[in-house]
């Protein structure tokens, strides 16, 4: 589990603006540090009042005919707040998370609650027959059915009564993602680079996840090869070009974070030499990742995606770190990094406007529980 060095802590002191209606307790934190009882119910609270949340909506999907034209809730009978299909379920995860690395946070109980509530067998198996009908088959991908994959694996792997009786409500629809996802991969001839949703080294590496952890050995060795054989050869990625406008992702990062759970440590070294030259030395152009990025609007439901991208580029960043060895040079300036994009993405977690609230929050505790490298 990596942690991060003085250096990275001396640069979280240097002032960076000031917060966006963030409670300061959030804007020290790094990743792997334990929550603190504020902290966990101030995350929690996004998703408790997000989950419930029918409107604003944001439907993604195809209408065939008048009688598809329906509402969230009757598209969806789980997965119908926080906006969006995606956001709902990795706003799921978040609260499931926080239970289970915090079970005696004072809002767990109602956190479990609302995952009783909302993770029924029938409501579930539901979202699971929307992905029967032809039209709706590519629905979510792969973004959706990667956090479907970590909300799967976060439950199977919680030795909890209820937890396991959640995952065993959940299992049509995660079956039905790994069937969607081994079908896909194969007609998948170019791998997606894109700093939004269809990113498909994002997806690839939760996908893997969850297949290690639940010993789907099949779907595990599909994606390492698919991996090897669509990222393995790249070399001198173009870092200036990033970020876009309104990136959450950053292209670069998910690969690198992608193939260290690929590659071993000195391998991975290898190849990450070669994908970024030069990473952590003064003029490398690859140190444009290391920066993080600007803010300018946090009620522009894009625009704000780059609070997101600092999130995600912290959690990338410390997983890059994690499949290092130990003694590899680029080590400081990541750390440094990471603590630079944890600081300036949790100053807009809480920033009082839905477009926002309604995801980052699952983005902030992937980040500061280590989801994905602590495991």
């Amino acid at each position: 589990m990596p942690r991060l060095s003085t250096l990275a802590l001396t640069l979280l002191a240097i002032p960076a603006g000031p917060l966006a209606a963030q409670p300061p307790e959030e804007a020290t934190m790094l990743p792997g540090q334990p929550l603190s009882e504020r902290q966990v119910g101030e995350f929690a609270h996004l998703a408790l009042e997000g989950i419930p949340r029918e409107f604003p909506n944001k439907p993604s999907n195809v209408m065939t005919g008048p009688e598809t034209v329906l509402g969230p809730r009757q598209m969806h009978p789980v997965f119908y707040g926080s906006f969006d299909w995606h956001s709902s379920v990795h706003g799921h995860w978040m609260l499931v998370r926080l239970a289970k690395t915090s079970p005696d946070a004072e809002v767990v109980g109602d956190a479990r609650a609302l995952l009783d509530r909302q993770l029924t067998a029938e409501g579930l198996a539901a979202e699971a027959a929307y992905f029967d009908e032809k039209q709706n088959r590519s629905f979510e991908r792969m973004y959706g059915w990667a956090w479907t994959l970590r909300l799967a694996a976060e439950l199977r792997t919680w030795p909890d009564a209820d937890a396991q009786r959640w995952a065993a409500n959940l299992r049509p629809l995660e079956e039905r993602v790994v069937e969607l996802t081994k079908d896909y991969l194969p007609r998948l001839t170019y791998p997606i680079r894109t700093g939004v949703h269809p990113d498909t080294a994002f997806a690839l590496a939760q996908t893997l996840d969850y297949a290690r952890a639940v010993g789907e050995t099949e779907l595990e060795t599909q994606v390492v090869e698919f991996a090897k054989a669509k990222y393995l050869a790249d070399r001198d990625y173009p870092a200036r070009f990033e970020p876009s406008g309104e990136d959450f992702f950053s292209p670069a990062c998910n690969e690198a974070d992608l193939m260290r759970r690929v590659l071993p440590p000195a391998e991975f070294a290898e190849w990450l030499e070669q994908f970024l030259p030069g990473l952590g030395d003064a003029d490398a152009p690859s140190n444009a990742l290391l920066t993080p990025a600007v803010v300018s609007d946090v009620t522009d439901p894009k625009i704000v995606h780059l609070a997101g991208l600092n999130l995600s580029r912290g959690w990338t960043q410390n997983g890059v770190l994690a499949g290092l060895p130990a003694d590899d040079p680029r080590r400081a300036a990541l750390e440094a990094s990471v603590a630079a994009h944890t600081r300036a993405g949790l100053e807009y977690v809480f920033s009082g406007h839905y477009e926002g609230e309604h995801w980052l929050a699952t983005f902030a505790v992937y980040l500061l529980t280590e989801s994905g490298v602590a495991e």
